[in-house]
This record gives structure tokens, C-alpha cells and sequence, in this order.
């Protein structure tokens, strides 16, 4: 078994850390970290715990201490579901230590060192460790998941970028509160309401993408080169993203072609048979309204992204429309960053 470490455990992606790692076969936690004033206190006094489920018995009585690398002893990965502006300061004294970290912030994601990963998609940009280890003088290192609408949106755009000429990509978000935190967005801002902007999220989902989909030569990473536009929306729906995606192909295809992309693609973790993997990646359903959030948003075990309503939009040639379901807090949060260390424990 690994010894692992939560950083930020009382919030709500540390909480989804949680509620994963509990039965998880190759990995304990040993460790959880959160503010000073919790700093002390076992785990199940400090939070208050939001999900649905349980605290895991394995994490209940753990003392929680302060979020510094000289608290946390004999842990060989931590998992960061820290606030940006924490992150940038902590995850790399982790790193200094010795640690890997699989972190969920999104401080870290741009730095030309750090691997910005979905395993499905670009394992390969793992070999940037070596030279950030060499760069920092780190025994440990920092590898970053992306944000969680560009994961839902990457996942599907990957078998279609392998097989099809795409020009460009605009996506319409309809974002789940959760992924805002717990006291992100207040009741009276969106009940009977939409909230048409989400602050950072259309940059990050414009440029992680492209950096995902990119191609990594001698230590850097050329980005993939079609345009993507985005517009993002928060919805009162309380877990699930929804992303109406309008792709341009520079040539002709079939819905059927894509139809049997998405179906068909698998991707290193699936080979592996990693334990969070989805067997699956991405589902299609045929129904003319599927997906919905809450209904998809838990496919294999909230993994897997939803995929339906594909169709070519004649009215600007080669287009081709889609709609997506991802679950924010797990494939594209927490189980996101758990699929990443069982990656880096599998090839490093």
C-alpha cells in the first residue's frame, strides 16, 4: 500500500478525495490536511462533512494536521484540493520534500515543467517530470489535472482530433454549483436563476485544451492549433457539467464516423486497467434527451463522460454538434488527480 495525504481535506474536492481513497486497494491515507484551526482535531470533528455518503471509517479519527510538509510524515503522494492561491505557495514545498503531488489547483497547470495531464489523452506529457525535477532540484514533483469542464470537453474532443481535421471548437457550459464550493454560490443568486459568467473558467478551458492536445518535443509542449471559444454558465444543478460543443471539421465526415470514435476509444488507462478507470470513457446514448446530469453525471462511478444528440449541422458545412455530462467533483476533480497517481505508480 502507498501512504497518501490530503491537502485541503475539509473542502468539498477533499471531501470527493476522501469518499475515493476510502476503499481504494492501492493507496491509504495517513495523512489530512486543512487550516490551522482545524489543524489538531480528528478528521470527523473538523468537517462538515457535505456528501451524501459516509465518512470513510479509514479517514474518521486521523488527527488533521496544518498544511505544511514538516506535519505530514511518511507519505509518498498528496493529493492537493487546495485554493489556487493556497497551492501556489504549498504544493512545491510538498514537491522540496520529496513527495509527489497530484494536485487539483489550478496554480501549478501553465508552468512549462509541470505536467498537465488527463491519461486518457496525453500520458506521454508525464516525461516533463524529469526536467522539472532537474529545473527545481525537487526529489519529489507536482503533476496537475485539468480544470473540470476542460476535462469533460478534452475527453470527447481526443478520438476526434486522432481521426478528423478540426478547425475550430465552441463550447457552451451549463456548470454545476458544487463546483463552485459549498458556499460559492449563495441560494438567492441561483434559484429560478442562470449566472452567465464563471470567473477564469472560459481562459482555462481555451487554453488547457489545446495544451492537453499538444505535442510534447525535447521538453516542450507545441499546443494543438484549432481555435476554441467558450462561454460559461452556472446553472442550479447541484452536481454534473453540461457543455453543448459545436465542432468545424476542415473536412466532410458522418455522424456515424464519430458515433464509432466515441465508442471505440480507449486510452492508456484502460490498457493498464487502472482502478479508477472507466472501462468505458465515453458513453453514448441515443436518446434525443440524454445526457442529462442527473441522470449520466454517475457513470462508471462518475468517470466516465456522457455523450448524445450527435448530429452535423447543416447549416455551416462540415460542423458537427454534440452534447456532454461530466461529473465535476470526481472525473473532473478528485478522481481525476486519483487516476493521475495510479498512472504515475503504474509507468514511473
Amino acid at each position: 500500500m502507498v501512504n497518501v495525504g490530503i491537502l485541503g481535506a475539509t473542502g468539498m474536492v477533499g471531501q470527493r478525495f476522501i469518499e475515493l481513497l476510502g476503499d481504494h486497494p492501492d493507496f491509504q491515507i495517513t495523512a489530512l490536511t486543512a487550516s490551522k484551526r482545524s489543524a489538531g482535531k480528528k478528521y470527523e470533528d473538523a468537517v462538515t462533512w457535505y456528501l451524501d455518503s459516509k465518512i470513510p471509517e479509514e479517514a474518521r479519527d486521523i488527527t488533521v494536521v496544518d498544511t505544511d510538509p514538516g506535519e505530514v510524515k511518511d507519505v509518498d503522494i498528496v493529493f492537493s484540493a487546495l485554493p489556487a492561491g493556497i497551492a501556489l505557495g504549498v504544493e512545491p514545498k510538498f514537491a522540496e520534500a520529496g513527495m509527489i503531488v497530484a494536485s487539483n489547483a489550478a496554480a501549478m497547470r501553465m508552468e512549462p515543467d509541470v505536467p498537465l495531464v488527463i491519461p486518457e489523452v496525453n500520458p506521454e506529457h508525464l516525461e516533463l517530470v524529469e526536467l522539472q525535477k532537474k529545473n527545481r532540484g525537487w526529489d519529489g514533483f507536482i503533476v496537475t489535472n485539468p480544470n473540470c469542464s476542460t476535462i469533460a470537453l478534452t475527453m470527447t474532443l481526443k478520438p476526434l482530433y486522432d481521426e478528423f481535421d478540426i478547425e475550430r471548437v465552441y463550447v457552451s457550459t451549463m456548470q454545476a454549483v458544487s463546483g463552485a464550493g459549498y458556499d460559492g454560490v449563495p441560494s438567492m443568486a441561483i434559484v429560478d436563476n442562470l449566472v452567465p459568467f464563471i470567473g477564469e473558467e472560459e481562459e482555462k478551458m481555451e487554453t488547457e485544451t489545446l495544451e492537453l492536445l499538444g505535442d510534447l518535443d525535447e521538453g516542450s509542449i507545441t499546443p494543438a492549433k484549432f481555435g476554441v471559444s467558450t462561454s460559461c454558465h452556472r446553472v442550479a444543478v447541484l452536481d454534473g457539467h453540461t457543455e453543448a460543443v459545436f465542432i468545424e471539421m476542415a473536412d466532410d465526415f458522418t455522424v456515424e464516423d464519430v458515433d464509432q470514435s466515441f465508442r471505440e476509444f480507449q486510452g492508456l488507462p484502460q490498457k493498464l486497467d487502472l482502478y479508477s478507470a472507466p472501462a468505458t470513457p465515453i458513453i453514448v446514448r441515443e436518446e434525443d434527451n440524454r445526457p442529462q446530469p442527473r441522470m449520466d453525471r454517475n457513470a462508471e462511478h462518475g468517470m466516465a463522460v456522457t455523450v448524445g444528440r450527435i448530429r452535423k449541422d447543416e447549416a455551416f458545412g462540415n460542423s458537427l454538434k454534440y452534447v456532454l455530462v461530466g461529473h465535476n467533483t470526481i472525473r473532473g476533480a478528485a478522481g481525476a488527480s486519483i487516476l493521475n497517481a495510479e498512472l504515475i505508480k503504474e509507468i514511473m
